[in-house]
């Protein structure tokens, strides 16, 4: 048995040294472009989203704008990503709230963002990491995943809040902002899904999946 002070020790000293820059794959020049495309990202690929967000930053650049319009001209613009029609009722209710009662700036703290449509924990927690730096661990699925096969968390965690809480308590909080990316980021090149790289990964002498012979 590993002592999970180790495992964490291991982890994350590994993916300090193979990530030394780790960062959202989505792309946006201002705070509002983020959130936009967080939103636009559930249950969708980040290719994607990079995609069609050009077209729809360039004409609705800031929350004024979205809030004018209405949610069948933004559904033009987002068809392909997953959910679009209630995504676009999300994005145009979004800029309407932030115009109304944040003057058109995105909050800073949890509860605020939670407010916004379309905006959920996990949404929330990746405005204040990436936008304000703050120790926020939002748990996708990759991280989700990842965290349980290395054997950051326990199998008792058996839902994300549980699953980020526990990585909260571990991992330095000046690191959880990198943390988060990193364990995105293995998740998607390195420890997918279906068929994992395991012979890629320098993690199998600490790694819960890899030990258990799961290979």
């Amino acid at each position: 048995m590993i002592p999970i002070k180790k495992r964490y020790e291991a982890s994350l000293g590994y993916f300090e040294r193979t990530m030394p820059v780790a960062e959202t794959e989505l792309h946006y020049s201002n705070p509002f472009e983020l959130l936009v495309a967080v939103i636009l990202s559930a249950q969708c690929t980040d290719k994607r989203v990079n995609l069609i967000t050009p077209k729809l930053f360039a004409d609705f650049p800031t929350p004024e704008v979205m809030a004018e319009a209405s949610p069948d001209v933004v559904f033009d613009y987002i068809r392909s990503v997953s959910y679009p029609n209630n995504k676009a009722k999300h994005l145009v209710g979004m800029a309407q709230m932030l115009v109304k009662e944040f003057h058109s700036e995105i909050p800073d703290n949890l509860d605020a963002l939670t407010r916004l449509p379309g905006v959920g924990r996990k949404t929330a927690n990746v405005i204040q990491s990436v936008v304000f730096r703050k120790a926020a661990m939002a748990v996708d699925t990759h991280v989700f995943r990842v965290s349980h096969r290395i054997g950051l968390v326990p199998d008792t965690c058996t839902t994300p809040y549980a699953t980020e809480q526990y990585l909260m308590k571990h991992i330095p909080h000046a690191l959880v902002p990198k943390a988060h990316h990193w364990l995105i980021l293995h998740g998607r090149y390195v420890c997918m899904a279906r068929k994992p790289k395991c012979g890629e990964c320098g993690l199998g002498g600490v790694c819960k999946y890899a030990l258990q012979g799961k290979l």
